[in-house]
């Protein structure tokens, strides 16, 4: 058995064994349990804000331009089109696709311009084993500034579509039409993929998969890594290829649990929203509206910045300057910062606070460790006098009283102990409203506290940047996911 039989073979094991099967009324089809009735494992899980998109077929009844105006007035910015679209209604011969004309491309950049709309994905679009055919599609989403092709290739070597994948430096993803499509299973497309440039992976189209009988949640388990777009739906039912869709949250697709298994994996592309009923296919803004509303009620970071920032390729330091002795070391692929040396000062020099939510996770090294969360440093630092001038949210394991993980450094204690052991992360919630700060770590209130010049802060100031103290090196801190609510 070669390699990728293999993997494949393992894959299919684990698949048809995560879960407990039922069958379906279709001979020789297993089903999978409904999604809605598998225990939540994603309840503690806060949910990150998604870039949305709209895929246009859910206006197909209307032309491209029509359909912007349509998703502008949504409040959404992200558009996927479809190869076939009318593309403007006073021209019905008109179609939306790679065969554009330099004009026609001058207007569509034109009227995005005008709607602050981009264009970010494309698809699903059909193209053929050959070279130039691939290349007009992918010289037309570079043109367009399009991130990623959504297709489903009739054939299995991938090795044109890797080419132009590293040429054009555009994404790729396989898409999931129901059985008897070949994709319609998450498994064909990992075996498929298995070994390829990673821009090369799945559109996971969470309909299709649950008329196929596929959970979603297992679907999107198996393609940790390899997601590169997400064509969000609810349906009625689950196991039932005439199911339809309905706003999200009022359907079996558990769409919460979704978004946060696309949480858990640090997904990084976009939400396209695809509403097909067939009856709404006249205004089906109403059901789509619902929808996203029902997706910010559930989005924890919602009204958050992730000031550790993350783009397509990655995590970076942008926006942030280091003070004094050592570094943070970054790990661009999770985000990760680690300590090293001391004692230095990591600040995000982008914008100055006054009221605000910090959020951050952070996990320590050993009970050695010791670090800081500085609020509201008055200055850029340029010496060590913003110590006595900000207040510090200790990070020290070992530490007593004022200087033990929770305490406001020198101030003030924390009113009890709710720290995890080193080696596993915190979740930290930090408050600073006029003068009042309150923390809560891991979910539990340990201060709240009327801040007043005490211990080694002389004074405060009504707002300052946030910083992230490194210590040294042998015990060192860790910090991931870096949100501030601004409240002024």
């Amino acid at each position: 058995m070669n390699k990728r039989a293999y993997i494949a073979a393992v894959i299919f094991i684990c698949m048809i064994t995560a879960v407990p099967r039922v069958y379906g009324t279709r001979p020789g089809i297993a089903k999978q349990d409904d999604p809605a009735s598998i225990g939540s494992r994603y309840e503690s899980v806060r949910i990150k804000k998604f870039p949305i998109a709209v895929q246009c077929w859910t206006f197909r009844k209307f032309s491209f331009f029509e359909a912007l105006q349509k998703i502008k007035e949504l409040g959404v910015a992200y558009v996927q089109p479809y190869p076939g679209q009318v593309l403007d209604k006073d021209d019905p011969k008109s179609r939306f696709d790679h065969n554009l004309s330099e004009e026609q491309m001058g207007r569509v950049k034109k009227k995005l311009e005008e709607l602050g709309l981009s264009l970010v994905s494309y698809g699903v679009v059909g193209f053929g084993n050959d070279e130039e055919e691939m290349k007009k599609v992918f010289e037309f989403a570079q043109k367009m500034r399009i991130r990623t092709v959504v297709t489903e290739p009739g054939y299995d070597d991938y090795s044109l579509i890797e080419k132009m994948v590293r040429e054009y430096r555009v994404n790729v993803a396989i898409h999931n039409h129901p059985i008897p499509s070949k994709y319609a299973r998450p498994e064909t497309v990992i075996f498929r993929v298995d070994g390829l440039d990673p821009r090369i992976g799945a559109c996971a189209d969470t309909g299709h998969w649950m008329r196929s009988g596929v959970n979603p949640l297992e679907a999107l388990r198996a393609l940790k890594g390899r997601i590169q777009d997400v064509h969000l739906k609810d349906l009625n039912a689950f196991g039932d290829k005439e199911a339809y869709d309905v706003p999200f949250g009022q359907g079996k697709a558990n769409i919460r649990d979704i978004l946060a298994e696309l949480t858990l994996q640090d997904y990084a592309g976009y939400l396209s929203i695809e509403h097909e009923k067939k009856e709404d296919v006249d205004n089906p803004s109403p059901a789509v509206r619902k929808g996203l509303e029902y997706i910010k009620s559930i989005t924890y970071y919602q009204d958050h910045v992730q000031i550790l920032q993350r783009n397509a390729w990655g995590y970076s330091k942008q926006g942030w300057n280091h003070y004094g002795p050592g570094y943070f070391e970054l790990d661009e692929k999770t985000g990760v910062l680690k300590g090293q040396g001391g004692m230095g000062l990591l600040w995000y020099a982008v914008k100055r606070y006054k009221d605000f939510i910090l959020e951050l996770d952070y996990k320590c090294a050993d009970e050695n460790t010791n670090s800081g969360i500085f609020l509201r440093v008055p200055e850029m630092p340029a010496s060590d006098a913003y110590i006595y001038h900000s207040f510090e949210i200790q990070i020290n394991p070992a530490g007593k009283d004022i200087h033990k993980t929770g305490a406001v450094y020198d101030a003030e204690a924390p009113i009890k102990d709710a720290f995890y052991p080193p080696g596993e992360w915190n979740h930290f919630k930090i408050s600073f409203i006029g003068n009042r700060i309150k923390i809560e770590l891991n979910g539990e209130l340990i201060l709240d506290w009327e801040a007043e010049p005490r211990g080694k802060v002389r004074d405060f100031a009504s707002e300052g940047y946030i910083g992230l103290q490194n210590h040294d090196s042998r015990s060192p801190v860790y910090f991931k996911n870096v949100y501030i609510k601004d409240l002024s």
